[in-house]
């Protein structure tokens, strides 16, 4: 066989000078510049600069303190993704995808992204191809080309075949030349459609962008009726009937709730990042909080993925030397961590190169190698014992029973066809007795899980009573474990047996998807942690896959989450993170949308009834950052172990609508009773109006900060402070334009005191429809 040298480094070179590599344009985040630009320029930042314009051509500059809410709120939201940016990045680098090149003749790791035009590639199982090519020697090479075509069984691959990126190596190995690189491969195409067909679902992100939505058309509905009706009251001049209308038009923007949930993942993905938990997708973390079913992988999950060899049990068909040197010579044909813990155990080389192999796939269960006439397989015994009987199979049987791995040796004469069902004339030679360590934190992780609701159930394409015995070992209550063999092809027994069992062995590759799929059509949120290439179409289809960073290079590509540092108990701080950030953000929500519904509801008030809006901008700039702006920031970040629960959007409208109207009637009732009744000038009324709607805010805060903590109270009580600080300063006091009154303040501390009560029986009513619902 003629040696395979590949390129030199001056062949190298010239191909990258011309452009000839396997790099595109995507990157692991965005630009910098692409960073500032989608926190800047949105359409709500657009509609709070035109506002701040008009304030500054017609009005006082102090009327336009709105528009520092917006400037800082996108500044966080830079600092925030930079910073997530830089560490992710880093990581990226870190983790990133390698490949095994042939260069000078010495074989050397490069990044997927170094690849040129004719390098010459070694591939092996479990690598994703990178760059399209021609295979230019093959050992029982299979590839899996379903994120191709969708055609789920493997395709041989011999000498001259072509072979795309974006398949995957599930058997053999072999160099491949490639003949396309960069934008001109599969690569670049792939890449995008797996981030799209990815696209982690949030239904926070889903629930805030219906409720904007719904707040944008009712401004473009309300804003020109409240504009006309200030210009139409002859009380004020043009100018301060249009700066009045600003000031409602602001309190109708909820411009902080898509920067402040965005920062709050952020802030989550940054603080599981030191947890060793890469997050491929913001909304991930959320995803984790929904759901309500997990699968796992025995290997490398429950267990630590590395195998050792134990011991070995021969028939007595043939001598045991001969056995011992075909495993030696078999353990050298891969390196899977079953080879490689039969690699400690067999070293004698003599028997040399066989004449024929078919290497092992996961569909199969087997591989064999050939000398002369005999023909040496090894697989998993309830696959090679359906063809042969013999004592050694109730010793396999025990050694499963027992959490240990078994193989099978066998030999026969005739000729074996993978395309074909093996052949009745094996003859059993040995049992191969391996097994694996479990993880120490696997029990009081799946414990965890198991108190949070959440249904375990194991997938795992080894022997079902070895997947029973170490599936008991961590603590899971099954009794038995089910053979996927004999899971029927009909959709409907199918899914009746993966809802009702709990351990499943000899599971396929596309069982494993179909499994996923079936669970999902029931209604369930399923995540799937695996980390070999057999897991990755599953990975791929599950709500949220996680993946090991010790895994396939395939299943770290498609996986939402990838465990750095291949502890299992990263999960519950992810579980842990989503659920802060779900529910945190669910209470912000209430603040947000009750301020969108009282300023909709007084702007067309004032308008029917031709009134003068009761406040200026600088004072809407107040009550929003004292009651909305800087406690919903900090009760973002506050830890938070409340359960997911769905149905967020309507939660949030049904406190926060009748919230916002009961304020509404409020502030109205109190700008009525002070203008018409009370006889004070428009700055006294807007004063004592504001000391309400401060008043009901806190009490709302009280209600949504539950359980409430010291920091909470001090919270709530400091900012009632700052704004008596601003009404009582002589200098704060004419600058905002409020002014003091007595005794009249008195009767705006009674209708306060009123709308705190109101509130507090809403609260309680919501409260109680809360937790009477099943």
């Amino acid at each position: 066989m003629t040696e395979i040298t590949g390129l030199t480094k001056t062949e190298v070179a010239n191909r990258v000078a011309l452009g000839q590599v396997n790099r595109t344009d995507d990157k692991t985040s965005r630009s910098y510049l692409d960073i500032v630009r989608a926190n800047v320029f949105t359409k709500f930042n657009a509609l709070i600069g035109t506002l701040f314009v008009t304030v500054i051509l017609v009005g006082a500059p102090i009327d336009a303190l709105f528009a520092l809410i917006a400037v800082i709120n996108s500044a966080i939201g830079i600092f925030q993704e930079i910073r997530a940016k830089i560490t992710l990045d880093r990581l990226a680098i870190l983790n990133a995808p390698t490949i095994h090149a042939i260069r000078d003749s010495q074989e050397v790791e490069i990044s997927t992204s170094d690849i040129v035009l004719d390098d010459t590639i070694r591939i092996r199982v479990g690598d994703q191809i990178s760059a399209d090519g021609e295979i230019i020697s093959s050992h029982g090479l299979e590839i899996d080309e379903s994120l191709l075509t969708g055609e789920s069984d493997p395709v041989f691959k011999h000498a001259t075949s072509k072979v795309l990126s974006g398949s995957i190596v599930v058997a053999g190995n072999g160099c491949m030349r490639v003949t396309a690189v960069g934008r001109d491969s599969y690569a670049y195409q792939i890449t995008s459609q797996a981030k799209r067909f990815q696209k982690a679902h949030s239904e926070l992100m889903a629930g805030i962008n219906k409720i904007l939505t719904y707040v944008a058309w009712t401004i473009v509905i309300v804003a020109p009726l409240l504009i006309w009706g200030q210009i139409y009251n002859g009380d004020k001049t043009w100018q301060e009937a249009v700066v009045r209308s600003i000031a409602a038009i602001v309190g109708m923007v909820p411009e902080g709730l898509v920067l402040l949930t965005s920062m709050a993942f952020m802030l989550a993905t940054l603080a599981l990042v030191r947890q060793k938990v890469l997050v491929q997708q913001l909304p991930a973390v959320e995803g984790l909080a929904r759901v309500n079913m997990l699968l796992l992988d025995k290997t490398g999950t429950l267990t630590e993925g590395k195998i050792k060899f134990d011991e070995i049990i021969t028939s007595g068909t043939v001598q045991r030397t001969e056995v011992l040197r075909v495993l030696a010579i078999m353990a050298r044909r891969g390196d899977s961590p079953t080879n490689e813990a039969l690699r400690d155990g067999f070293d004698d080389l003599s028997l040399g190169e066989p004449s024929s192999e078919i290497t092992f796939s996961s569909s199969r269960k087997w591989s064999s190698i050939s000398y002369g006439a005999t023909n040496w397989i090894l697989g998993a015994p309830e696959v090679l014992f359906a063809q042969a009987d013999s004592p050694l199979k109730e010793r396999a049987d025990d050694f499963a029973d027992q959490g240990k791995r078994v193989l099978v040796l066998m030999h026969n004469s005739s000729t074996l066809d993978v395309t074909k069902p093996l052949p009745d004339d094996l003859i059993p030679s040995a049992l191969i007795v391996l097994s694996e360590k479990i993880r120490p934190d696997a029990h009081d992780s799946l414990q965890y899980f198991e108190r949070q609701g959440v249904t375990l159930k194991v997938i795992s394409g080894d022997s079902p009573r070895t997947v029973l015995a170490v599936s008991q070992a961590v603590g899971m209550g099954a009794r038995t474990a089910f053979d996927a063999r004999n899971l029927p092809e009909d959709d409907d027994a199918f899914t009746k047996i993966v809802t009702t069992e709990q351990i499943f062995g000899r599971v396929s590759p596309e069982q494993k998807r179909r499994i996923v799929q079936a669970l999902q059509q029931q209604g369930n949120t399923v995540a799937m942690t695996g980390d070999g290439v057999n897991d990755t179409l599953a990975l791929k289809d599950a709500d949220i896959g996680i993946a090991m960073t010790s895994g396939a290079h395939a299943t770290k590509a498609v996986a939402e989450l990838v465990l750095l540092d291949n502890k299992f108990s990263r999960l519950p701080k992810v579980l842990a993170e989503g659920r802060r950030v779900m529910a945190n953000i669910e209470r912000v929500a209430n603040l947000f949308l009750m301020k969108n519904v009282y300023s909709i509801l007084l702007a067309l008030a004032v308008t029917v009834l031709l009134l003068p809006y009761p406040f200026l901008p600088r004072h809407m700039s107040v009550i929003s950052s004292l009651t909305i702006g800087i406690p919903a920031f900090f009760l973002a970040l506050a830890p938070n172990s409340r359960r997911y629960q769905s149905g967020f959007l309507g939660r949030v409208l049904k406190f926060a609508i009748p919230a916002g109207i009961i304020l509404a009637g409020m502030m109205l009732g109190s700008y009525l009773l002070s203008v018409n009744v009370l006889d004070v000038s428009a700055n006294a009324a807007s004063t004592l109006t504001a000391i309400v709607v401060m008043m009901m805010s806190a009490w709302i805060l009280i209600c949504l900060a539950r359980p409430l903590r010291g920091w909470k109270i001090l919270l709530i009580f400091g900012l009632q402070c700052i704004f008596a600080a601003l009404i009582l300063v002589p200098r704060t006091r004419e600058l905002l334009h409020y002014e003091i009154v007595w005794p009249q303040i008195l009767i705006s501390f009674g209708i306060g005191a009123l709308g705190m009560f109101l509130i507090h029986l809403l609260w309680k009513f919501d409260q109680r429809k809360v937790t009477s619902t099943p």
